[in-house]
């Protein structure tokens, strides 16, 4: 087999390797989901009472809150990496953090915009005051 046509069918065994194991990703747009809001209101009290403590810098409960989220899921908006910070948002009767938190992009206490997931980062809502 000529020199020339062995390295093509190497090219193209690895770009469908790749694609296999997902090295090679296309971006997709973000989910109308975490486009689809919530009222603050209709959160669980807990997660009221979690967008007060993150807009006043604390005291948070679970030494993660506040870390960064690194949105591997890309389920949120595409932004540099520490744009968005998780929170727990607590529920009663657990007395490990559950699946419920909050995350918000932008300045710790001045957030631009916050989401919330009920089901560990499954979906998201774009929390609307």
């Amino acid at each position: 087999m000529p020199r020339c046509k062995r390295f093509q069918l190497f090219i193209a065994g690895l770009v469908l390797l790749l694609a296999a194991v997902g090295v090679v990703q296309a971006r997709t747009a973000v989910p109308e989901q975490s486009q689809q809001a919530i009222g603050l209101s209709e959160l669980p009290r807990e997660g009221q009472q979690m967008v007060a403590l993150i807009f006043q810098g604390g005291p948070f409960a679970s030494e993660r809150d506040g870390v960064v989220f690194g949105n591997r899921e890309r389920l949120l908006p595409i932004n540099k990496r520490g744009y968005y910070r998780e929170y727990t948002v607590a529920t009663p009767g657990l007395k490990h953090r559950g699946v419920r938190r909050i995350v918000c992009g932008g300045k710790p206490r001045e957030p631009d915009v916050c989401y919330y997931t009920a089901d560990h980062y499954q979906s998201f809502r774009r929390i609307s005051p």
